[in-house]
């Protein structure tokens, strides 16, 4: 198990390993291979994909071989969350209701990318079904279990959602890096609650075709991954762009705290390292800015039908319901058909209550660099008492997609990273930006990195 944060233990570092010669793509592959088949990673893998993660994984050994330059992700493992196409494979959404899937017929782009890159892609991840809960609970497949609080806590915790699969794989040392996608905070929230760094982009700048949707307002094709620079790097490849980075000293970052919602119900874990954490960032110069920001109250209302995955959803799962409604998760289904209420009015203006108030957002925070929050309030909670206590769930699952649901809204971008002591239980910081200010907000993302590891 890896409580992974320091750089010396992520991708990029194993890829230096490699091109210097001190070590193998396929010894390291096998190593990721045999986490993979660990208890750590029980229910994390849907299937695999060995065969193909060896062939990729000894080719760059034999550019290493040649002296050749190595491809930006070198033979090293990366998982896939079964929402995404991959050749030769059925995507499945983790879900029996698409359990007679036929094998995709190519790569979707964001898996295309990661190939032509050299990642040895290991195996689809598990999620919760359809993507479609911030816990990650499975009850066809089942569940995950975190693996980033077994030393802590011998029960099981929940890994989080819906990108569940995803951080257990980087978590347990089965994968350097996971794709996943970000709905409201699908990658976040489970990189939150496993101490990792989850990257949550622009969602216009990766591509979403071959993906199954949630909602294809708010979807993001993004990462998990062990440190910020390792962010900008997966980043870059799914993106297909340069990352250009702001050094600045930490005078120069200016951040606004939102004191509306995004502080409400902390746990004492969540709220110490947090506060800490921020008072570091003063300690050091960054200015870090009490706002009120009373617009976050209003999100509520604005989605109070169920908001865009339920009308989305219902559009893509309709005819798949009345054939395989049985197969579902009901707690999925559930959700997925209030949807169904929605008339096209109702969606309409939901999208122009959305821009109106995205615009009174952005304006009321252009002044700062970003904005800056707990990822999400309470530390990973046990599973076992929300398998059957559907109000503990819901209650539960609200309160994981609070805070980070409101970067997808603002269709923004986003980056939890952790922010606690090493070995207490993971905390998640979370820095938003408005769109299309992701290299400012990754650079932030560096230097916050930097700042809290200073203890």
């Amino acid at each position: 198990m890896i409580l992974a944060r320091r750089s010396s233990s992520d991708l990029t570092d194993a890829r230096e390993r490699l091109q210097g010669g001190t070590a193998r793509a396929s010894s390291l592959l096998e190593a990721s291979l045999a986490a993979a088949d660990s208890p750590a990673c029980e229910h994390v893998y849907l299937r695999r994909f060995d065969a193909g993660a060896r062939a990729q994984a000894a080719a760059v050994d034999s550019l290493r071989a040649a002296a050749l330059p190595l491809p930006r992700l070198a033979g090293l493992a990366v998982s896939i969350k079964d929402l995404f196409d991959v050749a030769g494979a059925p995507t499945t959404g983790g879900s029996a209701a698409l359990a007679d899937a036929a094998p995709a017929d190519a790569d979707c782009p964001a898996v295309a990318r990661l190939r032509s890159a050299g990642a040895a892609l290991t195996g689809h991840t598990n999620l919760s079904e359809f993507a479609f809960s911030g816990l990650g609970l499975n009850p066809c497949h089942g569940t995950p279990a975190n693996a980033a609080t077994l030393a802590l806590d011998p029960s099981q915790r929940v890994p989080g959602g819906s990108s569940s699969g995803a951080a257990v794989s980087v978590a347990a040392g089965a994968a350097w890096a996971a794709l996943g996608s970000d709905t409201g905070g699908s990658i976040r929230i489970p990189a939150a609650l496993h101490g990792l760094v989850g990257y949550k982009n622009t969602q216009r700048l990766t591509p979403l075709e071959g993906a199954i949707p949630l909602s294809t307002s708010l979807d993001t094709a993004c990462a998990i991954t062990r440190s910020v620079r390792d962010a900008v790097l997966l980043h870059e490849v799914l993106a297909a762009r340069h990352v250009t980075l702001q050094d600045r000293p930490a005078n120069r970052w200016r951040f606004a705290l939102p004191t509306t919602l995004m502080l409400d119900g902390l746990d004492a874990t969540v709220s110490r390292h947090f506060h800490a954490a921020v008072e570091r960032l003063r300690a050091a110069g960054c200015v870090v800015e009490e706002v009120a920001l009373p617009e976050l109250a209003e999100l509520a209302t604005i989605n109070a039908q169920g908001g865009l995955p339920a009308a989305e959803s219902w559009a893509w799962h309709r005819e798949l319901l009345a054939t395989h409604g049985d197969r579902y998760d009901p707690r999925v289904a559930l959700r997925i058909r209030r949807g169904s209420t929605m008339m096209a009015a109702d969606y309409i203006e939901l999208l122009a209550a959305r821009q109106r108030w995205q615009a009174r957002v952005e304006l009321a925070v252009c002044g700062f660099d970003a904005l800056i929050a707990p990822t999400v309030p309470m530390v990973a909670p046990p599973i076992a008492p929300l398998l059957s206590d559907d109000a503990a769930f819901f209650s539960t699952n609200a309160a994981m997609l609070r805070n980070p649901a409101v970067a997808n809204f603002l269709d923004g971008c986003a980056v939890s990273l952790p922010c606690q002591p090493e070995g207490d239980w993971p905390v998640g910081l979370m820095l938003f930006a408005p769109a299309l200010q992701d290299d400012r907000l990754l650079s932030a993302a560096l230097a916050v990195e930097a700042l809290i590891e200073e203890r």
